[in-house]
């Protein structure tokens, strides 16, 4: 049986390398112009060699994405990029405007071409017809039903892929073509730099009554009515692998190293529980509680199974929920002293109880009893950013690994 690859977003080197050791078969990464995350830290071309090298030592992939829908002024430069960019390794790139794809197949005709979800793939002729411009994967559409799906995938050849979102930020716009933000922020979503207006919360105002606001819906809290739940489909993988997908692709190259680690881990535990036995594959609801100790909104299985509805609106806010606070990663482990080097990336201290996951186990939980300075002196917080420091641990632990923290329910 082929297995299904798990793609993970990346964001910039760090997350490249944690996506991967928690068990992404690929990741997609932005270099620093032509991707849809201008604000993410993204990738120089160093660090592409670099991220590239360190992901084929693994057997594993990694695409560019050059899914911007671009102006012309943004032409100018990319025959030059392209040139840059075609001799690092890249398995493929990742793009939506034909004018791109025709550049990438006259300057780099070497390179796999994907179409993104940016393109708008909802049924089998389109797919059919970028398959014979050269595309070797069509992103699909978000607004595609398991059926849907299945159809496409019966009436194209096996020679194209087909690719799917599973989890993650849905926007309110057809796959992602918005101009809320242009309009209103003067910031163009389509070319990387989306304000995310859809979260913001609105009401009416009525002409002859100025600094009056109504609610557009009848909670006194006001709405948030553009506001999506985030997609999640860990309980549905059989269904996911049946529909004919090659590949399950997590959104969120601007979220942090615990946010890949984690969601790609439980995505990587259940599709290995599926294939190690199909016709007996159980469901770990384990798998979603872990999902729910990474900040997000609620969720929606989006539209797998039916059109959304109302109730896969958010309308009282648009924040995250966030039980849980990353507080560092693990650099170093001494077998004889038991002592762990830390780095720290959240405020925590002495008496804090935390658990530590890896890639292998759900996790583990303790106590800081102590914490120890760069220079081996006792201390009682780890307060700085980025701060290295000692921790006694009860289990062996090893780099990569990361610790979190239960937040208290007066900071929720």
């Amino acid at each position: 049986m082929k297995r299904v690859e798990l793609l993970a977003p990346a964001g910039d080197l760090e997350k490249l390398k944690y996506a991967i050791i928690y068990g992404a078969d690929a990741v997609y990464i932005g270099g620093q112009v032509f991707g849809l995350r201008a604000a993410a830290k993204n990738f120089s071309f160093e660090d592409m060699k670099i991220g590239i090298e360190f992901a084929h030592e693994r057997g594993k992939k990694v695409f560019l994405v050059l899914n911007i829908i671009p102006h012309n002024e943004d032409i100018h430069y990319l025959e030059q990029y392209i040139d840059e960019i075609k001799t690092l390794g890249l398995d493929a790139v990742i793009l939506s405007d034909p004018g791109t794809l025709m550049y990438v197949k006259q300057y780099a005709p070497e390179l796999e071409v994907h179409l993104s979800t940016q393109a708008n793939n909802t049924n089998y002729m389109s797919a059919n017809f970028w398959h014979s411009q050269g595309i070797k994967r069509v992103i699909l559409a978000r607004e595609l039903s398991f059926a849907e799906i299945a159809e496409i995938r019966e009436k194209t050849p096996m020679t194209l892929e087909l690719e799917s979102f599973v989890h993650g930020a849905m926007c309110i716009s057809y796959s992602g073509r918005c101009l809320m933000s242009n309009y209103m922020a003067g910031r163009d979503a389509n070319r990387g730099a989306c304000a995310q207006p859809c979260r913001w919360s609105y009401s009416l105002v009525e002409n002859t009554r100025p600094g009056e606001y109504f609610p557009v819906e009848e909670t006194e809290d006001g709405t948030f009515f553009f506001n999506s739940k985030d997609l999640c489909m860990i309980h549905a993988i059989p269904d996911l692998i049946k529909s004919g997908l090659d590949s399950l692709k997590i959104e969120g190259r601007m979220k942090t190293i615990y946010y890949v680690a984690s969601i790609v881990r439980a995505y990587r535990q259940a599709i290995d529980a599926f294939y190690e036995d199909p016709e007996n594959y159980v469901y770990n609801p384990e798998w979603f509680e872990e999902i729910q100790k990474v900040s997000h909104r609620e969720f929606t299985s989006g539209f797998y199974d039916h059109k959304p509805t109302a109730e896969d609106q958010l309308y009282t806010s648009s924040s995250y929920v966030r039980t849980y606070d990353f507080i560092g990663i693990v650099k170093a482990y001494d077998e004889e002293t038991g002592l762990a080097t830390i780095e720290q990336r959240n405020n925590f201290k002495v008496g804090d109880s935390i658990e530590i996951i890896g890639p292998s186990y759900f996790y583990s939980e303790q106590t800081i009893d102590h914490i120890f300075d760069d220079k081996g002196e006792a201390i009682s917080v780890a307060p700085h950013a980025q701060q290295i420091v000692k921790i006694p641990m009860k289990t062996p632990v090893k780099p990569y690994y990361i610790l979190r923290g239960a937040k208290e329910a007066s900071d929720e």
